[in-house]
Order: C-alpha cells, then structure tokens, then sequence
C-alpha cells in the first residue's frame, strides 16, 4: 500500500478537479460535481423512466465525469486476484496503489442462469463485493456471460442459429425458460441494496461484443432484426414486468481492429433502448487502433448524448513496464470517455504458468508505472470520486 504522501501528491495533482468528499471522506479540491451559477442545464434520458434518483444521479455523473478524465476499473477486483481469492477488502488494485479501482466489473451469468442453484457460495461472495464497492462510492458495471437456453451450452455455443428465434417464441420451452433466467436476475437486482438501504445502480451491458461470432447472441447466429428483438426483449421484460429500476443498459461492441463511428451502429437496438455506449477494445498495444476507436466512441457519444466507455480492454499476459502510461493514460487523455476497465486477473495460486492477467497486481513488473497512472490528474480512482450516486449540479434525468 502506498503512504499518505503519495495520496497527498494525488490530491495536489488533481486540484481543480473535485469538490466532493471521497469514498473514502478525504476531502477532495474542485472538480466533477462542483455547484457553478451556470444556469444551463443538461438534460439526459434513460430507457428506464422509472430509474430510481440513484440511478439517474449515476447516469449524470457518467455523463459529467468524462468532460474531466477517466474512471479506471478492472473485472472481479474484488472477489478475488491473481494470488487470493474471496478476502473481504482486497483488491490487486490496491495491493499496487493503496485505493481501489473507481470501476467495479462482474458478470452476472451464475447470479440468472441454470448455475444458479450450483453458485451459492460464489454469488454470495459476488452480492458482497458489490454491496461493499457501492458503500465505497464506486461504480459498477456486469456483464453477463449467459448460458445457450436452447442447446444446454454455454455463451461459447454458437452452435445454432435458432437460439434467438425460440427465446422469441411466446410460450416455448426455451421462451418460458430464459424468462426464468430474467426472474432470477431480477431477483438479484431487488436485493442488492446497500448500507443506506438503497437498491444499488449498476451498468447492465447485456449480450455483449455482439459484433463477433463467439456467442448464441453474436453476428453468425442471429440476424439484425432478432437481435435488436432480442434485445428488447430483455429490457422491456426486465423494466416493465419484473420492475427492476436500477439498471443502466450499456451496449459494447467488439472493436478490436480501427472501426468508424457508423460500426458503433451495428445491429443498434434504437436510440430508446440504449443509454450508455461501451466498447470491448482488445487491440493489444496498437495506439493507433485505440486512438482511432477511442475518437469514433467519443463522437457517438456526443451524438447520442450518451455517457461512453472501454467496458473491456487488456493485453493477457502483458510484461512491459510501462504499459499503463503509454497505452492507458496516453490515449485515453483527452477523449471525453468515461472509463476504461481491464479484464480480470485470474485467480491461479502458485501456479504461474497460468497468464491469464489483464491488469496489475503486486509483483508485475508495471507496478512503479501503474502508480504513475494512479497519480495522474486525469485518472480517477475510488477516493478521487464524487459522491456517484447524487445529482451534480446543472444535470437533470428523465
């Protein structure tokens, strides 16, 4: 863990950011949801009208944090890490900088699916982290690696292209069984609710890198039309008959080669039905490419008018040491994106010839470089945020 030196350095680098009171109670300088007389006000929609205040409040936020920097986040920091698993207030982030990631990312597939009645102890240690990362201040975001309803495989079954259609299908077998799913899903969202009794707001990126060909969902199984279908389906279900109110519905698009802002619009399920646009960028250590992505995000963004993120990014296995400032920090300065969050860093033990690492943990060779990240002006941890889950200032959500 870092000293309190270098938490002081952080807070003297981003002075003129933040007035706020950290997660943490530190109380931060100027910055993200600091109170101007300006009497403009900018007026954002979610899909869901009935959002909860904390839910709208986040939805602001997103939106007004990307004018000052980036959010970092990284996958199941908080359940577990690449040498610990379920040890309540550990973060590989934080073994490395002493705070932990502003982002919190999960997947929400065992919480829904037929694994659920398997997933006990795992999905419990998974309602914790979230309960303790929204009492922190941070954000969440989940994914939702879902099971194939009609082939009994996994997300990674793409082995028919009738998975959607029988979904689709009122009354079916595998119609009744992914509402099912949803009930169970929507069962979690009502009891997630944090130490101020609040149900906790969470960035809900369904059926996601739709672009590829990897899933039931993905481009080779489905048509345009049964996946925008699909889609809606979910939401509508979800927001209307079971009344969950506390979802942001991201969508994220695979952009790991140089993409157009017209790609963000493949099989888009309509300006209504989507509130924050996220993008999985696997583009290894191509600046280019992320540059590129990262300037056709941002446009689509300030078209839609709609908060923007990477929801998924990392090298597996990376070595060098200065990863985080010369593909992190250097393209996303300047981008007007909310986050970038890494994938997860496996938990394996001893075993070190299992690479399966996105991000930092003690011991990488990144370290010293990661805490440079940490200590820039523009890159937001926990401790460096505002109070999420109230409006800011000059916003309004309807």
């Amino acid at each position: 863990m870092i000293d309190n030196k270098l938490v002081m350095r952080k807070l003297i680098l981003i002075a003129g950011v933040f007035a706020t009171l950290s997660c943490s109670g530190v109380e931060k300088v100027e910055g993200v949801n600091d109170d101007k007389t300006d009497e403009t006000v900018t007026e954002l929609a979610l899909a869901d009208g009935s959002a909860t205040a904390e839910t709208c409040a986040l939805y602001a936020n997103l939106w007004k944090i990307q004018e000052k920097g980036f959010m970092f986040g990284h996958h199941d920091d908080l359940m577990y890490g690449r040498y610990w698993y379920n040890e309540a207030g550990r973060s590989d982030t934080r073994d490395v900088c002493g705070d932990y990631p502003a982002v919190y990312s999960l997947d929400f597939a065992a919480m829904s699916d037929d694994r659920k009645a398997k997933s006990g102890e795992e999905n419990a240690i998974r309602m914790r982290c979230i309960k303790e990362a929204y009492d922190r201040g941070m954000v969440i975001t989940a994914c939702w690696h879902i099971n194939n309803p009609l082939t009994g495989g996994d997300s990674w079954d793409n082995s028919s292209k009738n998975v959607v259609s029988s979904i689709l299908e009122e009354g079916s077998e595998v119609n009744v069984k992914f509402k099912g799913w949803l009930d169970n899903l929507a069962e979690a969202a009502s009891n997630m609710k944090g130490s101020d009794g609040k149900l906790i707001p969470v960035i809900f990126r369904p059926f996601h890198e739709h672009t590829q060909t990897w899933s039931w969902w993905g481009s080779s199984c489905t048509t345009s039309e049964e996946y925008i279908a699909l889609w809606r389906f979910t939401i509508s279900y979800l927001r209307d008959t079971k009344g969950v109110h506390n979802f942001i519905y991201a969508i994220s698009p695979q952009m790991d080669s140089a993409k157009t802002v017209d790609d963000f619009y493949f099989r888009w399920p309509g300006d209504t039905w989507v509130d924050f646009v996220g993008m999985d960028c696997y583009q290894g250590i191509n600046n280019s490419v992320f540059v590129n992505n990262l300037k056709a995000i941002s446009k689509v963004s300030t078209d839609k008018h709609k908060p923007c993120g990477v929801t998924e990014t990392g090298v597996e296995g990376f070595k060098a040491t200065d990863y985080w400032t010369v593909n992190i920090h250097a393209p996303m300065t300047g981008r007007r994106v909310s986050m970038v969050v890494t994938w997860r860093n496996k938990f394996v033990g001893s075993n070190e010839n299992d690479k399966h690492f996105f991000s930092v943990y003690k011991g990488h060779p990144s370290e010293s470089d990661f805490v440079k990240l940490y200590n820039q002006g523009n890159s937001f941890f926990c401790e460096d945020l505002p109070d999420m889950y109230s409006m800011p200032a000059g916003m309004t959500v309807k």
